[in-house]
């Protein structure tokens, strides 16, 4: 299973790199960061079936940076929600894919982007879950800059409150958000200390090792009654060696060239992981 989803990252990154290229769009960087994320939620976690998208007993997922959607159509294309030629339309006139995440699009449940919304309506979707004693499970994945909107705090004090163990936050903790880093902007120190004054249970992990994303997501609910959060150590611009930890990697498209060397890095990671693993 680490082949595929090492594999499936790779790929989901390729998709994202290209579309976002052609589109002449943003966000290249944020999507990076959360690659692999993506790939182990769609790869080995999840409890989805492309075949039947509105089946009631979905596990849901959240992408509340919702601008980041390119690296979402892109493996929601991979898991088979509908075809990956769809993918090339990403940001154009009279697309299913929207340059922000879209519920227009198969397998997307949320129309997101205007930041701090998806964590207090998958409050509601957990909270609907347990009233309607249905199996679902809840995830929604944040940005660390995100973190600055009032609405996310609210939702951290009510999820506890209604004993929510069906939901799971994931924060894309890359460090970076849009107009410097995050320290310099609104520094979240201690972040994992504050999630767990709000009555959650934290979890903290390199968000690009997939056994310890894999692991540590097989340990939901960590407590009976309780929240889940996982704070994801990643690094914005991952796998694409003159983009990470980069701030201009936010906003900026790669032009031709900078495409090409950015799939050329990430074929030769892929060959140089499966080498490692033996």
């Amino acid at each position: 299973m680490q082949h595929d989803t090492l594999a499936l990252a790779r790929l989901i990154r390729g998709h994202a790199l290209r579309m976002v290229h052609a589109a002449n769009a943003s966000h290249i960087g944020s999507c990076l960061s959360m690659a692999d994320l993506l790939a182990v939620l769609y790869g080995r976690v999840l409890r989805v079936d492309p075949q039947h998208p509105a089946w009631p007993d979905r596990d849901r997922f959240i992408l509340s940076k919702g601008h980041a959607a390119a690296i979402l159509y892109a493996v929601l294309a991979e898991a088979g929600f509908f075809p990956q030629e769809w993918l090339a339309t990403y940001a154009q006139d009279g697309s299913l894919l929207l340059g922000h995440a879209s519920h227009h699009a198969a397998g997307v449940e949320l129309s997101t982007g205007s930041l701090g919304h998806g964590l207090p309506v998958s409050c509601g979707m957990a909270l609907a879950g347990k009233r309607e004693n249905r199996p679902y499970r809840v995830f929604v994945l944040l940005s660390d800059g995100e973190l600055d909107e009032g609405s996310n705090w609210e939702a951290i004090l009510f999820a506890p409150q209604h004993r929510l163990d069906n939901l799971i936050a994931i924060v894309d903790y890359n460090k970076i958000q849009s107009f410097g880093s995050v320290k310099e902007v609104l520094d979240l120190e201690p972040l994992a200390d504050k999630w767990r004054a709000f009555r959650w249970v934290v979890r903290e992990i390199d968000g690009h090792d997939h056994d310890q994303i894999a692991a540590v997501l097989a340990e939901i609910p960590f407590e009976p009654g309780r929240p889940n959060v996982v704070i994801a150590h990643t690094v914005k611009g991952k796998g694409v060696s003159f983009m990470e930890g980069q701030l201009a990697w936010h906003y900026r498209s790669p032009n031709p060239a900078q495409l090409a060397q950015a799939l050329a890095e990430l074929v030769l990671s892929e060959v140089e992981g499966l080498e490692a693993s033996g």
